[in-house]
């Protein structure tokens, strides 16, 4: 008898978990010279993930940390249905990671309330000791990713071997990408699914949780 994969989500956090993106969102509302160029080109994919948002944090003073981490977390909208996503996993005996492009100052507290372990979280790290803020980078690419990707999702998902794992990812840009191409089931919005499209990875398409709740649910019973 075929022993049952051990199932395992990979989540995103801005613009999935979050209805927002938060790193976007806090460079709007503060509004430094150039910045949106750096998003452009990271958009485009003429700069790194890991470069273009270390350059845009670097273009803010350290003298608004407070201001900056309380613009953070007291404007992120939580997507629909994922405290019911949360448990539902829980009682399925799915095991879920967030795996996250954000920065710890607002990925921690804004998670907090889930109860989500931390060892369980995967994003960027912050430093407010200069004169400008640095983004630290404690989850690297490594072989056979060379994408500088700052947060690497492919180096953590491949931790989990496709011969023992259902590996289930959930994402909405092209951040997710190399991730989705890895995984057994995607579940894709907004970027994600028009890379999908582009370049014939199966996904599912989502807009609430309770989307997601559902697709899986359906997984189960067949």
């Amino acid at each position: 008898m075929t022993q049952a994969k051990e199932r395992i989500i990979f989540c995103d956090f801005d613009g999935t978990i979050t209805m927002n993106d938060n790193i976007v969102a806090i460079i709007r509302h503060f509004d430094p010279p150039g910045w949106q160029q750096i998003v452009d080109d990271v958009i485009a994919e003429r700069k790194s993930i890991r470069k273009g948002v270390g350059e845009m944090f670097r273009l803010l003073p350290t003298s608004k940390k407070d201001e900056i981490i309380d613009y953070a977390v007291n404007n992120a909208v939580i997507r629909e249905g994922f405290a019911e996503l949360i448990r539902f996993c829980r009682y399925e005996g799915i095991d879920f990671y967030v795996t996250s492009g954000g920065i710890d100052f607002f990925v921690y507290p804004i998670l907090a309330r889930f109860d989500i372990p931390r060892d369980r979280i995967f994003c960027n790290g912050s430093d407010f000791s200069g004169e400008r803020v640095e983004i630290t980078w404690p989850h690297p690419c490594e072989p056979p990713c060379t994408n500088d990707c700052g947060m690497c999702k492919t180096t953590i998902m491949r931790r989990f071997p496709p011969e023992r794992c259902e590996r289930i990812v959930i994402g909405d840009s092209v951040t997710d990408f190399e991730a989705a191409k890895l995984a057994d089931v995607v579940f894709a919005r907004s970027h994600l699914t028009e890379k999908c499209k582009a370049l014939g990875v199966p996904f599912t398409p989502f807009e609430t949780f309770y989307d997601v709740i559902d697709a899986l649910e359906e997984r189960v019973e067949s």
